[in-house]
């Protein structure tokens, strides 16, 4: 099947720079979603859907039909919004098949082992590494880029690349690695494989914190990348890579929304089981997170 260049419609979640994308094949007006954000007040514990409720209004204004909800990896600075999105338009939730390995970590350090089943069964379907899935007529296919997380994923569609929080705007660089079952090395061998697709390739990043104050960006090309990403670009080598990573990840506090948000995303956006009251908990654990300083 000849490829198609997709439509790609972004939205920004200010409060965790967070980048939603829709990604849409405008022949069949199937679509696909990236990475959806809710709106978690971690004070009150209260989630709403005014962010959410943008893109859905866009869906059915333009009469789109919603295949897929991607989540590029379990994220740990916002809560994934995915079963608002399937309640609403329908829809697969999807996720690297890899999840499992983080379901299995974050379930011992949250005391789930015997509750959780950590096999990936709470998505609707878990993507492997080349393999192609379709969006009407675009052909999205997943590129596994571990570091950040062991699931992570990348989606080339069309001439798009959806990095998830591999890698960013050159001038910002890439993601932490200290998660638990991150690696520096890993992440240095997904970006270089990232960069090795075309000069051409539309790159469209999962955050953005507008380093140096300017104006928050979303999309750069693998040519910027590979010409100026302040941590990947040509010239760097991996020795280089995981010294500097390293070093500047034992500097970095945990996302403030660390702890609500793994808990809900490793289930794809479902909160824990009520308790006998009908009420949903969330855990924290006292002096022993993983990263604590």
């Amino acid at each position: 099947m000849e490829k198609k260049a997709p439509i790609v419609n972004a939205f920004l979640h200010e409060s965790s720079s967070t980048i939603s994308y829709l990604v849409v094949d405008e022949v069949t007006k199937s679509v696909a979603l990236i990475d959806p954000v809710a709106d978690y007040n971690i004070s009150t514990g209260k989630m709403a859907h005014s962010f959410s409720d943008q893109i859905v209004k866009k869906i059915r204004s333009c009469n789109y039909n919603l295949d897929w909800i991607i989540e590029t990896h379990v994220h740990a600075d916002h809560v994934s919004d995915a079963q608002y999105f399937k309640s609403e338009l329908g829809g697969k939730i999807a996720i690297g098949g890899r999840i499992k390995e983080v379901q299995k970590t974050f379930a011992s350090i949250y005391d789930e082992d015997k509750l959780f089943p950590c096999d990936g069964s709470q998505f609707d379907y878990l993507i492997s590494p080349d393999e192609i899935i379709q969006i009407g007529q675009l052909e999205a296919r997943a590129i596994s880029t571990p570091g950040h997380t062991p699931a992570c994923m990348s989606y080339l569609i069309g001439n798009s690349l959806f990095v998830g929080d591999s890698i960013f705007m050159p001038d910002f660089g890439t993601a932490r690695c200290d998660f638990p079952g991150g690696s520096a090395s890993d992440l240095y061998a997904s970006a270089k494989k990232l960069v090795s697709l075309p000069d051409e390739t539309r790159v469209f990043v999962g955050h953005d914190y507008g380093p140096g104050g300017r104006p928050i960006a979303w999309e750069t090309t693998i040519a910027a990348e590979k010409q100026s990403n302040i941590h990947v670009a040509d010239g760097i080598n991996l020795e280089e890579f995981v010294r500097m990573r390293e070093t500047r990840d034992a500097q970095l506090n945990l996302p403030g929304m660390i702890i609500p948000a793994i808990q809900i995303n490793m289930r794809a956006g479902k909160l824990p089981g009520p308790s006998e009251n009908g009420v949903s908990y969330l855990k924290t654990p006292i002096n022993s997170f993983p990263g604590l300083k």
